[in-house]
């Protein structure tokens, strides 16, 4: 049965940069290891406002950020020296470990004048043993996704494994991710290998035993139950989940499942022991005044 629908709250990263937020949710902090998920876009502004909705060089610890794009494209830098842009069908997958910072910017102004940039970004924790691995940054073309259609059913499979398909993308426990376009009318269902499953409803909506859910809902299922998907209009759907991985403590950008671990991380930041991108190293976010000790709640700010 369905366990709980989330709904997206407004959440805003920089001006002219409102996201939907999914996760983390105070009822539902983690779907498997998925522990954060923005919709941001579509986005249209002037070009000349481009830069203000760059996200400056910024940490990471204890989870691994995904970048997916429907559209447009951005400009990732990070502390290894990477330089990449990402495009549409592509996945940046960036492993945080024991530290890593950052940026995003939105270098061709064409993608934002137009309203065309629009992108998922998730964060997945790390199991225990991968927490303080050493940074890693992986961007995986189109090709290398698997790819399924059948009459009124599109999927790519972003990371993972589900419905059969493995994916080439590298991660570090049990988990599927999938991006599915349907037509009206057309059905579509879960993966049941997993414990912990999700479906983000992008655009569009569907209908499930009879009820109609809309854009911006995250709807959890319980484990063994095998829902029926039903596209009430034309709908892109994220699907996501996994197995669980424990308590996890989260604050700005810090995960771990050690509370002290993120206060050592606020402390690296704040000391410049997080080396910042060697190409993007003039301008950086600071550590946020906040006196609060990591929790289960939605960070003061977050950034991927």
């Amino acid at each position: 049965m369905l366990d709980i629908v989330i709904e997206a709250r407004k959440a805003s990263l920089a001006p002219g940069m409102d996201v939907r937020r999914i996760l983390p949710f105070r009822l539902r902090r983690m779907v498997g290891p998925f522990i954060f998920m923005d919709h941001a876009g579509p986005v249209m502004i002037a070009p000349q406002a481009a830069a203000s909705m760059d996200v400056l060089p910024h940490p990471h610890i204890g989870l691994s950020t995904v970048s997916y794009l429907f559209g447009g494209q951005v400009t990732h830098r990070d502390s290894l020296g990477v330089e990449q842009v990402i495009r549409p069908g592509e996945v940046n997958w960036m492993t945080a470990g024991k530290g890593i910072a950052h940026s995003e910017r939105f270098e061709d102004p064409s993608t934002l004048a137009g309203g065309t940039l629009e992108m998922i970004q998730t964060w997945v924790a790390l199991p225990e043993r991968d927490e303080e691995s050493m940074p890693a940054f992986n961007n995986y073309k189109p090709d290398r996704l698997p790819v399924f259609s059948e009459k009124g059913v599109w999927m790519r499979l972003i990371a993972g494994n589900a419905f059969g398909l493995r994916s080439d993308v590298k991660t570090h426990s049990p988990m599927f991710y999938v991006h599915v376009v349907l037509d009206k009318d057309s059905s579509f269902g879960l993966p049941k290998d997993h414990s912990e499953r999700g479906i983000y409803i992008a655009k569009g909506s569907v209908e499930i035993s009879g009820r109609t859910y809309s854009s911006g809902q995250m709807l959890v299922f319980n484990k063994g139950v095998d829902p029926a998907i039903q596209a009430s209009e034309p709908s892109t759907l994220m699907l996501l989940g996994g197995e669980p991985l424990g308590e996890r403590f989260i604050w700005w950008n810090f995960v771990s499942s050690r509370r002290e671990r993120i206060e050592q991380a606020k402390a690296d930041w704040k000391e410049g022991r997080i080396e910042l991108p060697p190409t993007d190293n003039r301008e950086f976010v600071p550590l946020p005044e906040d006196r609060s000790k990591p929790s289960g709640g939605p960070p003061p700010q977050a950034l991927s």
